[in-house]
């Protein structure tokens, strides 16, 4: 039992498992503590597994999540799965035992609704470096499983390229309306120099499209750094549509119906 002299003043977030109370609870805080929790019965997973291996965008109020073979309970904050698990595929990072990226990445695709899974699997596998493959290959092992027809329609939409939430949104929203998948991080070219990188867009088309965050507008060199950028694709003969959170949220159809314009006008069929 800990000492409670010792606790007095710390925030409990489960039985046995106390933190500083101005500590900030991040989503790697919280799997750690659900490791704590399970007293050595229990493997991270899911959106916890993600976190360990360095994903971002995970929000932190989410409960962790374990693979356990004992008890299935859970407790508040902590979701327990009791899925299958091969020895494989877990391992060890920074003393937590956690499910390998492609593992995590299987289960992501098949908790999550469609597009969460898009958007944390393009997280995943951009800050581990997964090959989008992988998460099929998983699959193959466990014919029969609950979300394996999920897994199939949501794997070839994942895109390591995003750097952000948003910018999976807009790349869906662009999708699912009929256009034509973007290239993401697209270098922009002037002869053999690149003069910049658009988040997304199409080099047939010469058409971009370009999300603007809140470090957009609050950081000054960063929004002249922007404003330059812009204009030296403007000046090559390419189309920039940019885009905002208040577009993104109100009026997602206007996003499409812009860049629809721009591509057709470039000659796409659209």
């Amino acid at each position: 039992m800990p000492d409670p002299h010792r606790l007095r003043g710390m925030r409990r977030l489960h039985r046995n498992v106390y933190i500083h109370p101005d500590a900030e609870v991040t989503a790697l805080r919280r799997a750690r503590a659900a490791l704590l929790w399970a007293s050595g019965d229990g493997v991270l997973a899911g959106r916890s597994a993600a976190a360990v291996h360095g994903s971002r965008w995970i929000d932190p109020r989410m409960p962790a999540e374990l693979i356990r073979t004992g008890s299935r309970r859970g407790t508040d904050g902590i979701l327990v799965h009791g899925d299958a698990l091969a020895e494989d595929e877990i391992c060890t990072v920074d003393a937590m035992t956690v499910t390998t990226p492609d593992r995590t990445a299987f289960d992501l695709a098949r908790w999550l609704r469609p597009a969460q899974a898009v958007e944390q699997l393009d997280a995943l596998c951009r800050a581990t470096g997964l090959d989008p493959a992988c998460i099929l290959r998983v699959a193959e092992r466990y014919v029969g499983a609950r979300g394996l027809e999920q897994v199939r329609a949501v794997v070839p939409l994942v895109d390591p390229g995003a750097e952000s939430l948003p910018e999976t949104r807009v790349r869906l929203l662009l999708v699912s309306n009929g256009l034509p998948a973007p290239q993401t991080q697209l270098p922009i070219l002037d002869e053999n120099r690149i003069v910049g990188w658009a988040d997304m867009g199409w080099r047939e088309w010469r058409t971009v499209v370009e999300y603007d965050g809140i470090h957009h507008w609050t950081d000054e060199r960063q929004r002249t750094k922007d404003i330059e950028r812009y204009d030296a694709f403007v000046s090559l003969g390419w189309s920039v549509v940019r885009v905002n959170s208040e577009q993104l949220r109100t009026r997602p159809r206007s996003i499409v119906e812009r860049v629809r314009r721009c591509l057709r006008a470039a000659g796409a069929p659209v």
